[in-house]
Parts: C-alpha cells; structure tokens; sequence
C-alpha cells in the first residue's frame, strides 16, 4: 500500500509509524485508518522489525477525528466496512482491534494532543510516553458520541474505573502529568527527548530478548486481562512454557547465559507461533 497520510520507516530494528497529516493536527480519516492496519500488517510480516513505534508529526499526535464531514461525520459510524448484522464497524475500533492483534509490541511516543480516537488508539499501545506538550482528552460526550475503539474495554484496564468514568463523563482535557499521575502513561519528556526516550526502550527489547517470547507474552499478558479465573492463564502457561521450553530459542537463551554472551534467538516470528489459545474466542466480529 502506497502511504500518503503516514509515514513508515524501519532503522535499528524499530518500525516507526508517524501519523502524518501535520496542518490538519493529524486529524483522522477513513484512509489514515487503511494505512495504519496496513503498517502493522507490514511490521508483523518483517522478522527485522522488533518493536514498533507510534507517532505524529507537527505539534499533534491525532486530534481526533477529521470533522470537516460536518454534522454527519460520525452518522456511518467512522468507517466503510459493515458488520454481517448491517451496522457499520466502528473506524477506531479496527484500529485498536488491529494494534491488540500485533505480534510486536508497541509503544506510543505521544507528541502533543491526543483527542477522540486520537487517544483511544493508543489504549491497546504496551507503552506509552508523553511530551510535556501532551494533552489528552475523551470528549465524546462533548460531541453527542460515546467512546469507541474498544476504549470501554481497554481504559478502565489501565486507568480503572472510577478515573475512566470522570474523563469520559466530563470530556475535560487532561494534563500530560495528570495522565502520567493516572497511569495513562509512563513518563513525560521534553519535546526534544520524546522520541529518543521511546527508541531506548525499543532497542532494550530488540537487543536483548527472543522475537517469538516476546510475541506470545504481549497475547498472554493483555488476553487474560479478561480471564475469569487464574486458572485460565494456567492453561495458557503450561501449553507456552511446554513449547518454549522445548526450542531452539530456550536452548540460546541458557547456553548464552551460561557462556556469558549476547543471545542469538534462531526462531522467527514469521516461523509462526505456537497455538497457546484454543479456548480464544475472537471479539472480533465479520
């Protein structure tokens, strides 16, 4: 796919996707939503990738959506793809949906505003940090909407519930302290040391961990958000460490512990990975 509303570019292992569409705040569209899911299918496919970082270019990260549709802007429900049932698919939630799928992990360099889905896409992001120029906000309410791109399910995950619920009942906007404060992010940076600051934690993961590992743990970590039962995550660990255990990638990881050496993890994402989910029920719906 040829990008014209991002930017996607590949260095030391670390994809970077710049969302770019700087003199409209990089407000989002139905094409913008296209090139991102292409990006992630793009970053999983290639075993050079290792970690994958998100952000905008100019003085936005996404300023929601794009709003010069007028008062119809929301009446499809954000996207061209329909639903078996009739109903439009939410555009964020394909997002979102997309990023939690992601065989890399993900981390938000969250460079100024982050409003709408402009800040519900970067929920199901693993970490997330912020400039002191960062502002958030949840403002659906605001615009006679409810929150989308599976916020309901991730916000409250990561902020709790009564926190969640104030920012989407007051959709007042939030301070880059007062999200780290919160949990919404990890750390604040100036400007200029933002996206350093996130390539340093990719690189920390690219250079010392196993590709495969590190793909299974993000699904293990975020499925069982939602398990009844520790039980469950039981299941889920035994079939991983069973079949883990038993890799070439084990066999490196000790014997380049034991030989005081850099690991050199063999296995490749693109090998696919183990089956740990049986009882996975996609959310998604067709």
């Amino acid at each position: 796919m040829a990008y014209e509303e991002i930017i996607y570019d590949v260095s030391e292992q670390i994809a970077t996707i710049t969302l770019n569409r700087p003199d409209q705040l990089n407000s989002f569209t139905n094409r913008m939503l296209k090139e991102i899911i292409a990006a992630f299918d793009e970053s999983d496919a290639d075993d050079n990738v290792r970690a994958v970082i998100v952000t905008g270019s100019g003085r936005a990260f996404c300023a929601g959506a794009d709003l010069s549709g007028g008062g119809e802007t929301f009446a499809k429900g954000g996207s061209d793809v329909k639903a078996k049932t009739g109903v439009m698919r939410d555009g964020g939630g394909l997002v979102s949906l997309r990023i939690f799928e992601s065989k890399k992990p993900v981390i938000g360099a969250i460079n100024g505003a982050a409003v709408g889905v402009g800040v519900t896409m970067t929920l199901p992001m693993d970490i997330r940090l912020a400039s002191t120029t960062s502002k958030f906000g949840f403002v659906f309410a605001k615009r006679g909407i409810v929150p989308e791109a599976a916020s309901s399910w991730f916000l409250p995950r990561i902020v709790g519930i009564s926190q969640a619920t104030e920012w989407c009942f007051t959709g007042r906007m939030i301070s880059a302290e007062d999200a780290k404060e919160a949990r919404l992010v990890r750390s604040v940076h100036a400007p200029e040391d933002l996206l350093s600051a996130a390539r340093e934690i990719a690189r920390e993961i690219a250079e010392n961990t196993a590709p495969v590992s590190v793909a299974l743990s993000r699904q293990m970590l975020w499925r069982m958000l939602g398990a009844d039962h520790p039980m469950q995550a039981h299941r889920v660990d035994s079939r991983a460490i069973n079949s883990r255990g038993a890799s070439d990638d084990a066999r490196e990881g000790v014997m380049s512990f034991l030989e005081k050496r850099p690991a050199d993890f063999p296995v490749k994402v693109s090998d696919g990975l183990p089956e740990v989910f049986p009882d996975w029920q996609d959310p998604q719906f067709s």
